[in-house]
C-alpha cells in the first residue's frame, strides 16, 4: 500500500505536499465561510461564483500549461508556482486582517489563484512520474490523493476553529506560510535520482498533437466525459456542506468545518484502497461513479446534522475511488512525452466544468434548497456510470454471465478496456483460470487494427477477458 514511500524523493515530496495541502484546505474553508456569512447574506450563488472564478482559468489555460509541463523543468516550474500562490494567499490575508476585504477582492484573488493553479496543476500531477518508477506510479498517484484528502481531516476543522478564534484573515496568512513547505521540499530533492521524462518537441503543432492523441483514445475520452459530469455537478462540496450546515441545520463555522473533515475520513479510505491496487481499471470507475450517485442521494435524505455528517463518509469514499482511479488510469496509459498535455486536458475537464456547474448548483441550493442540489449531484454520478458502462457494452462487448450452480457464479466478459497492455497471460485464481486481454495498440488510433480486433472478438471468444466479479482484485 505504501510502497512508493520507500523512494527518498517521494517521501520528501509527500511530506511537503501534506503540509501545503493542510493550508490549502484551511484557506478554502475560510474563504467559503467569509463569502457566505460575512461578505454576503448567506448567498450560495456567490460561493459558486468564487469557485467558478478560481477554477475557470484552468479551463482556458490548461492546454498551454500542459505543453509547458511537457517542455520545461517541472521542479523549477513548481517552485515558481507555489511561491506565487503563497504570495496571493498572503495578500488576501492582509486585506482580511485589516478588515477592508470586499467581495470583489475575493473574486480578484480567486482569478489570480486560478491562473497560477492552471500552470501548477499539470506540472504537479506529472512530476510524480519523475519521483517513482513506472510500476509505482499508480500507487504514488493514490497516495497523493490520500495526502490531499488526509489534509482535509485537519485543514477544514482547524480553519473553522481558527476563524472563530482569530478570524479568517489569519487563516489565509497561515496558508501563505505552508506553501513554503513545498518550496523547501523541492530544494531538498536529490535531483540526480529524478527520472527524467521525454520532453515535448519544439516543432509546431505540439499543442494540437495532445488533442489528436486523446481523440484517438476512446477509452480516455469516455473517462473524461464521466469526470466532466461529476466534476461539474457533483464535486461542489463547498456549496453542499456550507448550505446544509447553515440553512438546513442552523449550525456555525466550527460545525461547517467539521463536515469537510468527516467527509475526508471516507476520502482517505478510498485513496488508500486505491493505493493497494496495482492497476487502475475502467470497471472501478463505473463502480465509483454509481456509488457516488447513491451516496449523494442518501445524504440528501438525512434528517439531522449528525446523520448527514455520517453519510458524508460514503460520499468521500466513493468520490475518491472515482477520482483516484480516473487520474491513475489516464496517467499510466498515456505515453510519457504526451503526459503533461493529456493530464492538462484531463484537469481542465475535471475542474473546468465547475465554472459552469457551481453557479447552477448554488442557484438550485438558493431557490429549491440544499437537498435538491445534492440530488443534482446524485444524478451526475449515476449518469457518469451509465456513460462508461454503455461504452464498455457497445465497444468492448461487456457481458455478464450468471451461473448459479457452478463456480465462478458471476463472470464479467469484455474485450479489454482499450489501454496499452501486454500480451494476454492466463492466471489461476481459485478454481478457475482468468485470461486478461487488452488492446495491444498503444494509442487505440489505428482504424484497421480496431476493425480486425472487432472481427476477432466476434469469432474468437477465447480472447475475451474473463474476470470473476465475485473475487476482489
Amino acid at each position: 500500500m505504501f510502497r512508493s514511500l520507500s523512494v527518498v524523493n517521494y517521501r520528501i515530496w509527500f511530506a511537503g505536499a501534506l503540509v501545503s495541502n493542510i493550508g490549502t484546505w484551511m484557506q478554502r474553508t475560510a474563504q467559503d465561510w467569509i463569502v457566505l456569512t460575512q461578505l454576503t447574506n448567506y448567498d450560495a450563488t456567490a460561493v459558486g461564483i468564487t469557485m467558478a472564478l478560481q477554477l475557470g482559468p484552468q479551463l482556458v489555460l490548461m492546454p498551454w500549461s500542459g505543453l509547458i509541463a511537457d517542455r520545461f523543468n517541472r521542479r523549477k516550474l513548481l517552485i515558481l508556482t507555489q511561491t506565487l500562490m503563497g504570495l496571493l494567499a498572503l495578500g488576501l490575508g492582509i486585506l482580511t486582517v485589516l478588515e477592508v476585504a470586499q467581495l470583489w477582492h475575493v473574486y480578484l484573488f480567486a482569478v489570480g489563484l486560478g491562473v497560477v493553479a492552471a500552470i501548477d496543476a499539470p506540472a504537479r500531477q506529472t512530476f510524480v512520474s519523475e519521483l517513482v518508477a513506472e510500476d509505482q506510479l499508480s500507487n504514488a498517484v493514490a497516495l497523493n490523493s490520500a495526502s490531499f484528502h488526509g489534509a482535509r481531516l485537519i485543514g477544514p476543522a482547524a480553519a473553522g476553529l481558527l476563524t472563530v478564534a482569530v478570524g479568517a484573515g489569519w487563516v489565509f496568512m497561515i496558508n501563505a506560510v505552508t506553501f513554503a513547505a513545498t518550496v523547501f521540499a523541492m530544494t531538498l530533492l536529490r535531483t540526480h535520482q529524478l527520472r527524467r521524462q521525454p520532453k515535448a518537441s519544439r516543432e509546431r503543432g505540439q499543442l494540437l498533437a495532445g488533442f489528436r492523441y486523446v481523440r484517438g483514445r476512446s477509452d480516455i475520452v469516455v473517462v473524461m466525459i464521466a469526470v466532466f459530469l461529476i466534476g461539474t455537478f457533483g464535486l461542489n462540496f463547498a456549496i453542499f456542506t456550507s448550505t446544509m450546515a447553515t440553512i438546513e441545520f442552523g449550525q456555525g463555522a466550527a460545525e461547517f468545518g467539521l463536515l469537510s473533515s468527516i467527509m475526508a475520513i471516507g476520502a482517505v479510505i478510498g485513496a488508500l484502497l486505491a493505493a493497494r491496487r496495482s492497476r487502475a481499471r475502467l470497471r472501478l470507475i463505473v463502480l465509483g461513479a454509481a456509488l457516488f450517485g447513491l451516496a449523494c442521494a442518501l445524504s440528501a435524505l438525512m434528517p439531522t446534522y449528525a446523520t448527514f455528517a455520517i453519510s458524508l463518509t460514503l460520499v468521500g469514499l466513493s468520490s475518491l475511488t472515482l477520482m483516484t482511479t480516473a487520474n491513475a488510469y489516464v496517467q499510466t496509459t498515456t505515453r510519457p512525452e504526451m503526459r503533461g498535455r493529456v493530464m492538462a486536458l484531463y484537469m481542465a475537464i475535471f475542474v473546468g466544468g465547475t465554472p459552469l456547474g457551481a453557479p447552477l448548483v448554488g442557484w438550485v441550493a438558493d431557490f429549491f434548497g440544499p437537498r435538491w442540489a445534492l440530488g443534482l449531484a446524485a444524478v451526475s454520478g449515476l449518469l457518469a456510470a451509465a456513460v462508461v458502462l454503455f461504452w464498455m457494452v457497445r465497444y468492448r462487448r461487456l457481458r455478464v454471465q450468471v451461473h448459479p450452480f457452478s463456480a465462478p457464479r458471476v463472470r464479467v466478459l469484455h474485450a479489454g478496456d482499450g489501454r496499452e497492455a501486454q500480451a494476454a497471460q492466463p492466471r489461476g485464481r481459485g478454481r478457475s483460470a482468468v485470461l486478461e486481454r487488452e488492446d495491444s495498440s498503444e494509442d487505440g488510433s489505428d482504424p484497421d487494427r480496431e476493425r480486425a480486433a472487432e472481427r476477432n472478438r466476434e469469432t474468437a471468444t477465447r480472447e475475451i477477458a474473463i474476470v470473476e466479479a465475485t473475487v476482489p482484485r
